[in-house]
């Protein structure tokens, strides 16, 4: 039975920033907890989010590092608790709102932050008692703000998925304005995280029309526009249809991923300095080829109608015009660039096939296959 649900309430504008105090008054957050980091601090934004709040009581967490840690949400949880908060406020890219979610269990919840991961069955222990959760996205990229799950690295290095409706942001605030900075090479792994979430839930076997509707026109605006936003940071438009992109494309993942995530996420707790929307980007292509012989894939025509979307003249260029698209944003050609090697290659497929992703690939993958696609993506 397919369970289909978009319950979070986005607001969506240049300057929306200005909505966040009236976001907490609707949601009863009156002490908030702000989860961010020294980046977004340091060029303006959490000042912006900041004055936005006026005189609320304001306590501030800005330590959350490029993938969230479990130490990380212990640190912060002890500054919610100081600050008597109830409720969060990230301001941030995936890290900061992922990092936050990770904070609405571990304040409200007993034990281990491990005892909540999917994979260890925890989605059903994380309850309504979790901590309220505004979201306000400074990257175009993981569409965390609208997403029911959390991704952190936990005390033993595994990288694992945390979902539960109660995860949802009670409100998510996208302001492209927020963007208008964002470097070139940031907006470029970000953008191609979105093309992944879009790409990858399309091509998902679950049943999910409307998954499917707002993915297909996730990929057509990403595609389109992150060139634009990466090479002119300043153009209005590019920035708008990226940050639209990375909002559909995890309104849309409940349905599922796949494999390039799977990989992403083992290959990231391995080595937790590799940017996951960069690893998203070299894996895409062989994932692609992967999934083309896949009966739902075929039956639904998913890889033309991906093509069309990303007006290439046929399937087959998909790969193709991913790979150049990369080349061109100016990432990495693969992952030796980065600093993989195939020795890592056996500890990375050990994390892929426990990984929460690798069962809603449309086509079940063995460790020969992920070898195969870590060999094409190298």
């Amino acid at each position: 039975m397919a369970l289909i649900q978009y319950l979070t309430q986005v607001q969506f504008d240049f300057g929306a920033i200005r909505l966040l105090a009236d976001e907490c008054k609707r949601i009863g957050i009156t002490r908030p907890l702000v989860v961010t980091d020294a980046g977004v601090r340091a060029v303006g934004i959490l000042q912006k989010a900041l004055d936005a709040l006026g005189d609320l009581p304001v306590t501030v967490f800005d330590e959350t590092p490029s993938n969230p840690t479990e130490a990380a949400v212990r640190a912060a949880v002890a500054l919610y608790q100081k600050g008597r908060c109830d409720g969060l406020i990230a301001v941030g890219g995936g890290s900061s709102i992922d990092c936050a979610k990770g904070v609405t269990i571990a304040a409200t919840h007993e034990g281990p932050l491990t005892h909540y991961a999917t994979i260890e069955g925890g989605s059903p222990r994380i309850t309504e008692a979790a901590a309220p959760l505004i979201a306000v996205p400074t990257t175009s990229g993981t569409g965390s703000e609208v997403a029911r799950g959390a991704i952190i690295i936990v005390d033993d290095h595994r990288k694992l998925g945390f979902h539960s409706w109660s995860l949802m942001p009670k409100a998510a605030i996208c302001d492209p304005e927020l963007t208008l900075g964002l470097p070139p090479k940031l907006t470029a792994a970000t953008g191609m995280d979105a093309i992944a979430h879009c790409m990858e839930t399309f091509m998902s076997a679950a049943f999910n029309p409307p998954a499917d509707g707002i993915a297909l026109d996730g990929l057509e605006r990403a595609w389109a526009h992150i060139e634009r936003a990466t090479t002119d940071g300043s153009d209005r438009e590019a920035r708008l249809n990226l940050m639209s992109a990375s909002m559909q494309g995890a309104m849309a993942f409940q349905k599922g991923l796949g494999c390039v995530h799977s990989l992403s996420h083992s290959l990231g707790g391995v080595d937790p300095r590799l940017h996951h929307g960069t690893l998203n980007a070299l894996f895409l292509p062989a994932v692609v080829a992967f999934n083309a012989g896949a009966e739902s894939v075929q039956k639904d025509q998913r890889l033309q109608r991906m093509a069309r979307a990303m007006h290439l003249d046929q399937p087959g260029d998909i790969g193709e015009a991913i790979r150049d698209m990369n080349a061109r944003l100016g990432l990495p050609r693969g992952l030796a660039e980065v600093g993989v090697s195939a020795a890592l290659f056996e500890q990375i497929i050990d994390g892929a096939m426990a990984d929460h992703c690798h069962k809603t690939n449309p086509r079940l993958a063995s460790r020969a296959d992920y070898r195969a696609m870590l060999d094409s993506a190298m």
